[in-house]
């Protein structure tokens, strides 16, 4: 049966839902007027989260979805750091109060292509215009190539709890396949200096379904990645959109696994890691028992966003830089894409929103029943429609895809509680297709289901 799923499941392209709906249905009717509306409706009482964009690296990794820039040169980066700064102002200055923050994530890019003086300046600049406190959560995404001792100092010094490190794979024939080598020792070495710095929580990224990746140079990078003990890993399959990543061109298609061969790479790597005692947190995520994630998941208070699986709980997200996401009671919200775009509305005093999407009572409702999904493998749709003030049948009856996906054995629906069988769980994403309404109205080129 797996294989059959595989062969029927597999192929499909659907969004990996970090938001629900997600990106493809915002809209230029959510503008600059309707965030500044949003932000001061924002309530003082309940704790909020910060992202911050940081849209440059040295070279480009040909796997890579985000939005970066390669910059050399330090000018660039200078130039977009004093428009961060003027965003921050700008947005502080519209809410009620400043507001209390619960997680702060830097994303990029590589964030810490700023250098030392310029991150600890940021972030200090962040706890004035807004109050944070001991318990806040402070997270960022780090190249290992280029992790200084300088920079690791400064991490621990602006009180940075927790660190992503790009791993990817660690078979040579691979990097260069995508342009990115890194060896063992660097990772261990950034690991090392992370540690002393005083950042307790170390997260690797691992991805499957690269060129010329096989199940045993999985196998061999998660041996190699276990070694270095870090508390978490996510485990991401490449998505291979060149239409919309134009440097993905460079890659080899030949060289890409089918579904079925992207299934058993997975698989392996996820097989070593549970032997090794981590769990498996939701779809693609792994944690030691003790990790925050994993107590999350066993509470029933697991969490999704952009950044993934998370304990952030806060309805208000607000984004910072060039093409950052923000979520608040509203809708969403995004700023422009291109740093250059970004940099104008900023530097004529208006918010860089460039498109949004105002949530209805429904949407809030699907992307409950989609969280939980995601999150847990199951959930009780009346209950959650009864939350939200609906009837269960807006959702379940006439549902093909949910009927089909039953009768092929991936799920269990027991009167509207839905449970993913074991077998069945890498296609969590074609089982919250089933209640995405606006699925089939985006042109948009999703990833791989498997």
């Amino acid at each position: 049966m797996h294989s059959a799923l595989v062969v029927k499941y597999g192929e499909e392209r659907l969004p990996r839902y970090t938001s629900y709906p997600t990106s493809p249905c915002f809209s230029p009717d959510v503008d600059a007027s309707t965030y500044n509306d949003w932000l001061a409706a924002i309530p003082l009482e309940k704790p909020a989260s910060l992202y911050v964009h940081i849209p440059f690296c040295q070279s480009m990794c040909w796997y890579c979805g985000c939005h970066t820039t390669i910059t050399r040169g330090d000018r660039p980066i200078l130039d977009y750091l004093q428009m961060l700064r003027e965003e921050i102002c700008l947005v502080s200055a519209r809410t009620k109060a400043p507001l209390n923050i619960d997680h702060l994530h830097f994303g990029g890019g590589t964030p810490t292509i700023m250098g030392p003086k310029k991150m600890l300046g940021l972030i200090g600049l962040l706890r004035e215009h807004f109050s944070f406190t001991s318990s806040t959560q402070i997270a960022l995404e780090i190249d290992p190539r280029t992790l200084e001792q300088e920079m690791a100092a400064v991490l621990g010094e602006a009180g940075v709890h927790r660190a992503s490190l790009g791993v990817q794979s660690f078979d040579p024939v691979v990097q260069k396949a995508i342009n990115r080598t890194q060896s063992d020792e660097q990772t261990m070495q950034a690991v090392s200096r992370l540690r002393r710095a005083g950042v307790d929580s170390i997260n690797f990224d691992l991805i499957y379904g690269l060129p010329h990746q096989t199940v045993e140079s999985c196998i061999e990078t998660t041996k190699v990645a276990i070694q270095m003990r870090p508390d978490r890993f996510a485990v991401f399959g490449y998505a291979h959109v060149p239409s919309f990543k134009k440097h993905q061109r460079l890659i080899d298609e030949g060289a890409l696994a089918n579904a079925e061969s992207r299934v058993a790479q997975a698989e392996a790597i996820a097989e070593n890691l549970l032997a090794a005692g981590y769990r498996r947190i939701g779809l693609d995520h792994f944690a030691w028992p003790g990790d925050s994630l994993a107590v999350a998941q066993a509470n029933g208070q697991l969490h999704r966003n952009f950044q993934g699986y998370t304990t952030d709980a806060c309805e208000t997200l607000i984004g910072f830089g060039a093409s950052a996401i923000g979520r608040m009671a509203g809708g969403y919200v995004q700023n422009e894409a291109l740093p250059g775009h970004y940099a104008q509305r900023i530097a004529s005093g208006r918010f860089a929103i460039m498109k949004g999407y105002r949530l209805s009572a429904e949407d809030r409702l699907r992307a409950n029943v989609i969280e939980r999904l995601m999150c847990d493998f199951q959930v009780d749709i009346p209950a959650l429609a009864a939350e939200h003030g609906f009837d269960s049948g807006a959702l379940v009856d006439d549902n093909d895809r949910l009927t089909m996906l039953e009768s092929d054995g991936i799920l269990e629906n027991a009167g509207g509680v839905i449970r993913l069988r074991e077998e069945g769980r890498f296609l969590i994403r074609a089982v919250a297709a089933a209640f995405d309404s606006y699925l089939l109205q985006s042109a948009r080129n999703y990833s791989k289901t498997a």
